[in-house]
């Protein structure tokens, strides 16, 4: 079975898993390629479970597999999108911004960086109204990001930053 089933690189992880199965060992999800009449890869995930007869005597493994391949294939393109989502919006000529429930910032790309003088690590986890808005223009803004967060789209909203030197920059 592992010989002619299992490529070269898992053969002897594969069977320490039979191995271990068959001394009362139970594996769970352990991810396996196997390679079709056609041969085709395949990645299952696989379950050992030791065999047991009447008397309580180890007979054998019994394996349960499921076909992975098309569910590892969509997380694989999901990561590719999100990559390409994220090296879009660092390297995008407008400046972007994100904070997360709390306020916080989450998302700062290098326009904004370039305009406000903090790098992405100087500002990311602290509070964008508290940190980096002037107290006229609090309440507004927090009022502005509050409602985004809840759903409700603000067009063309000014919001009004202080840089690192201490001047005040709108970004739009």
């Amino acid at each position: 079975l592992v010989d002619e089933y299992i490529s070269d690189e898992f053969r002897e992880s594969v069977r320490q898993v039979l191995d271990d199965a068959l001394h009362g060992q139970q594996t769970d999800n352990y991810q396996v390629p196997l390679f079709t009449k056609h041969g085709d890869r395949v990645e299952v995930l696989l379950n050992a479970t030791t065999r047991v007869d009447a008397a309580g005597t180890i007979v054998g493994v019994v394996g349960v597999g499921q076909d992975i391949t098309a569910i590892n294939q969509s997380q694989a393109e999901l990561t590719r999108v999100a990559n390409d989502l994220q090296l879009l919006i660092e390297t995008a000529n407008a400046p972007i911004f994100g904070i997360g429930a709390h306020g916080r910032v989450n998302e700062w790309n290098r326009k904004m960086a370039a305009i406000t003088g903090f790098s992405k690590d100087e500002v990311f986890g602290k509070d964008l109204v508290d940190e980096y808005i002037s107290d006229e223009f609090r309440e507004s803004v927090r009022q502005v990001l509050d409602d985004a967060l809840h759903g409700q789209q603000t067009d063309n909203y000014q919001v009004p930053l202080f840089t690192k030197h201490g001047d005040r920059v709108e970004v739009l």
